[in-house]
């Protein structure tokens, strides 16, 4: 990875969001980049592509990982958490510790994978507390912040909000519009999250609406980013398109397309 550019040389950055525990193609992902920024979502609990993947069905195995999956998608999130609850009274362990140890071993392997520089925000189902533990000097983590890349300013706003879901990193919407309105006016609004237009939030494989951000979408109607970049939906209706004069992307599923998203000014 060049250095940061700096001067009237062009920029370039790679992009990625939902990683999910693919670190493999991580480690390339800042390959003739001068920067890799990541929106998050570094943890795969389970992987409704391949139900034998993640956290969930490494404790449970593929059988129960089957039921989770048709729970939820048919959106019966009480059943879906009897469920689990009844799981986790089977095999006797504590959840909080078990959950802990196996997040700590997928960020050990994907901190790692991280070129020099990284810049990163939180994803809903990501752990912020357990982050400094991983993030070495080369990766810099931003929620609510900016930051200067090229000669642009890059704002980051990490997390999701609350959903019947419970993921980990879900937060109220006051708590995410306050963290907007600091990050202020800036070239390319990062986030983890779309803005909520239906076309950006709904998801064509699950068949459902996903929670995009109402303040976000304030935003960008008000301080008119360059781009609004950000991912949370894997298989959006639309992946592009433009609010006024932003450019609004969902960058990838990185999971599964293994491909950053290249950003050159």
């Amino acid at each position: 990875m060049a250095s940061t550019p700096g001067g009237n040389r062009r920029a370039r950055v790679h992009v990625v969001s939902d990683v999910h525990g693919n670190a493999r193609d991580l480690a390339r992902a800042g390959d003739g980049a001068d920067a890799l920024i990541c929106l998050g979502d570094l943890v795969l609990f389970l992987d409704y592509a391949d139900h034998s993947r993640g956290i969930f069905p490494d404790l449970f195995g593929t059988e129960n990982a089957d039921r989770i999956v048709e729970l939820r998608t048919a959106r019966r999130f009480d059943e879906a958490r009897d469920f689990q609850r009844r799981l986790w009274a089977g095999i006797g362990m504590d959840r909080a510790t078990a959950i802990r140890t196996a997040v700590r071993k997928q960020y050990a392997e994907l901190f790692s994978a991280f070129p020099t520089p990284t810049y990163a925000t939180y994803g809903n189902v990501d752990v912020p507390p357990l982050w400094p533990e991983y993030a070495g000097p080369g990766t810099t983590v931003l929620d609510g912040q900016r930051v200067q890349i090229g000669g642009w300013t890059f704002g980051f706003v990490g997390g999701g909000l609350r959903t019947p879901m419970r993921t980990p990193y879900e937060i109220g919407d006051e708590e995410y519009a306050a963290k907007i309105e600091a990050v202020g006016e800036v070239d390319v609004l990062c986030t983890h999250i779309p803005p909520e237009v239906p076309e950006l939030v709904y998801d064509t494989v699950a068949r459902r609406f996903e929670r995009g951000s109402r303040a976000l979408l304030d935003a960008i109607r008000r301080t008119k980013p360059r781009y609004s970049l950000f991912g949370h939906v894997h298989q959006p209706l639309v992946r592009r398109m433009r609010i006024g004069s932003t450019e609004c992307v969902n960058v990838g599923h990185f999971a599964s397309t293994g491909r950053p998203w290249a950003l050159e000014w």
